[in-house]
């Protein structure tokens, strides 16, 4: 069997004359049309100005007003106070209703000592709670708001801002620096709410099948610069508004979440009450005063946390095996009676009121948190 012929591999012999013809050619240069830069650069920024203007203009009329962001950084910042000279103050812990019911500023006029705000949105105090236990810098005095449903739970929506106080970095702190000078106390469409992709996304877009769809938190605070917080006025003169809040609380009523089991639930109860305790012990063996307090609710969330956490099994124990006391709205007529138009926080006009009906309660439950 003969060989197969061999293939003429080497190049054409015109081969260089072509290439040499490639790159003699000169390059080819695109037309640039004649245009006055400066002109458009002046036409852009009006553009910009224009729909940047609109967009502030349309959450303007939506009711909103220029707010400091509760970002995770300037919880860090209050956080940091109490290692920088302020362990001796009096500090709150606890979910939405801490943040949302007590407002410093009525508080300052009663006690003449402002308290340092370390409640956090959507979170159990817990994490916060054995923060300030293991820091020996804080020998003041500490409040803790139990919300049920996360502070048995243990759930933790903020518990990044805990986690990682103590490690901002230089473009954490003047990215904050930056906002709250430059942009936070000018623009109202700064808050995270009004961002862009977060509008897009709470659209009503077409369902798809096997998906489940969960409707997010909407706005519902305005926030100062030292983390003193209260209700976006919104909730409370827009009734659709406010049925949307309670229509997005009622998300978590009457059934658990998949996979989780009524003795998962039960079980977690008794894993965050063991913790609570645990720290509070550390805290009062330092001598910090230590209360509990449990803020209003109403309606169907109400209902929801006295069927979900009854007050035997959550309440009690906790300040049985924490020893220390408690205020529970429901024990003091005084504290009964405020508007919470969506059920789980009091309008900014009844949280100053009972601000300072929480105030008298305190002094006399467990005066040592009011002492000079």
């Amino acid at each position: 069997m003969s060989a197969p012929p061999l293939v003429d591999m080497s190049p054409p012999t015109d081969m260089p004359h072509r290439n040499a013809e490639i790159y003699e050619r000169p390059p080819y240069i695109r037309p640039v049309p004649a245009v006055r830069f400066g002109v458009a650069g002046i036409v852009a920024m009006l553009v910009f100005g224009v729909l940047l203007g609109g967009w502030e203009a349309y959450f303007r009329s939506k009711g909103a007003a220029p707010q400091f962001v509760a970002s995770d950084v300037l919880w860090a910042m209050q956080r940091a106070r109490i290692n920088n000279g302020e362990g001796n103050a009096t500090v709150l812990i606890g979910s939405s209703r801490m943040l949302f019911d007590v407002q410093l500023d009525v508080w300052e006029k009663m006690d003449g000592r402002r308290p340092i705000q370390l409640a956090l949105e959507g979170t159990s105090p817990i994490t916060a709670l054995a923060d300030l236990a293991a820091d020996t810098a804080f020998r003041g005095r500490l409040m803790i708001g139990v919300s049920p449903d996360l502070f048995f739970s243990g759930f933790a929506y903020r518990g990044k801002a805990i986690a990682n106080w103590r490690t901002q970095s230089l473009t954490d702190r003047s990215g904050q620096w930056l906002s709250m000078h430059l942009l936070e106390p000018v623009f109202a469409f700064v808050d995270p709410d009004f961002a862009l992709f977060t509008i897009l996304k709470r659209q009503e877009w077409p369902a798809r099948a096997g998906v489940h769809t969960r409707v997010n938190v909407r706005k519902l605070t305005l926030t100062e610069r030292d983390r003193n917080t209260h209700m976006w006025p919104r909730v409370v003169t827009d009734t659709a508004y406010a049925r949307l809040a309670r229509d997005i609380w009622a998300q978590d009523f009457g059934s658990l979440p998949p996979g989780v089991t009524p003795a998962m639930v039960n079980a977690g109860i008794i894993a965050e009450t063991k913790k609570a305790a645990a720290a509070v012990a550390t805290l009062r063996a330092r001598g910090v005063p230590v209360l509990f307090i449990r803020h209003p609710s109403a309606g169907a969330y109400l209902d929801h946390e006295n069927k979900a956490f009854p007050r035997q099994g959550t309440w009690e124990p906790l300040l049985a095996q924490s020893g220390v006391k408690g205020i529970h709205f429901a024990d003091h007529p005084e504290l009964q009676g405020f508007e919470l138009p969506e059920w789980s926080h009091l309008s900014h006009e009844s949280a100053r009121r009972y601000t300072a009906a929480l105030y008298g309660v305190i002094a006399r439950v467990e005066p040592a948190i009011v002492a000079r």
